[in-house]
């Protein structure tokens, strides 16, 4: 039997957004991003995604008296906190962890409910795969099956004010980048994690590149880090590519968000994000 090998691509980034799903959903409005209504898993936890062409951003959080639902979420430190890779069979997803010495859990099943543009109701359903919680400090790490993908893909909600068309970039800061980079070597082959001549690593997957970098790396690109980064391995920042910077900008004054052009990028200081810096481009 051959040895399944997993293809790295981005499915979507999860920025715990913990019960400020409402100040959450306002600012990135505000930043430009269309949102879906208010999404409620069967597992406790609610959420709202911006959908892209290939990837989405989830702000994922709980309604109040939901905190002990899925608590172990709302230990991660607010902000970017989940990698999530697509799979078509989270059975095999678990099957090369396993392989790999990288599993966590079996895979999971849970759904939530979905209003279409058309007013008409589906469900979105789901099977995940977790990498070793042990491996991924800070946040998660882990495989999506989508079972019903044309109840998140709506043509609809992949048109946003400020023309962002995918999530281009997931930037995890560390001191030392090789051995953060290390366990998607051990997931992917080592063959996908380049070396950079500016002393970041980065691996491919898709429309995003998922990089590895310094202090100095990442607030050079992104002008800031989370305000409570301790030094340890952390998911940071986010790049989006846009179809129009003018969008970006029109979208970011109408808001009254402060940015600042950075290397023919407009950037978004993590203090005005929920712990988060962007980058638009």
């Amino acid at each position: 039997m051959p040895v399944s090998v997993l293809r790295p691509v981005v499915d979507h980034a999860v920025v715990n957004v913990a019960d400020r799903l409402d100040t959450a959903r306002s600012l990135f409005s505000r930043l430009g991003f269309q949102l879906t209504e208010r999404g409620h898993h069967s597992l406790g936890s609610s959420n709202h995604l911006a959908i892209f062409g290939e990837n989405y951003l989830e702000l994922l959080g709980y309604e109040q008296g939901k905190e002990k639902q899925r608590a172990d979420l709302w230990q991660a430190p607010p902000g970017l906190t989940g990698l999530v890779w697509k799979t078509d069979s989270a059975d095999i997803a678990f099957q090369h962890l396993e392989r790999h010495d990288l599993d966590g859990e079996p895979p999971a099943s849970f759904y939530r409910p979905v209003t279409l543009p058309d007013g008409s109701l589906s469900e979105a359903h789901f099977r995940t795969v977790r990498l070793r919680a042990s491996r991924i400090p800070n946040g998660r790490s882990f495989f999506c099956q989508h079972l019903t993908p044309e109840a998140v893909w709506q043509p609809e909600w992949q048109v946003h004010p400020n023309g962002v068309q995918n999530i281009s970039e997931f930037v995890i800061v560390a001191q030392d980048p090789a051995l953060s980079a290390q366990v998607y070597s051990q997931l992917f082959g080592v063959e996908k994690v380049l070396a950079c001549q500016d002393g970041a690593f980065a691996l491919h997957a898709g429309a995003v590149t998922v990089r590895f970098a310094c202090v100095d790396y990442v607030r050079h690109r992104f002008g800031s880090l989370p305000a409570d980064y301790d030094g340890s391995a952390r998911m940071a920042a986010l790049g989006f590519k846009a179809s129009d910077l003018t969008k970006v900008k029109a979208a970011l004054l109408k808001g009254d968000i402060a940015f600042s052009d950075r290397d023919g990028a407009i950037v978004v200081n993590a203090g005005e994000n929920v712990n988060l810096a962007l980058r638009f481009a």
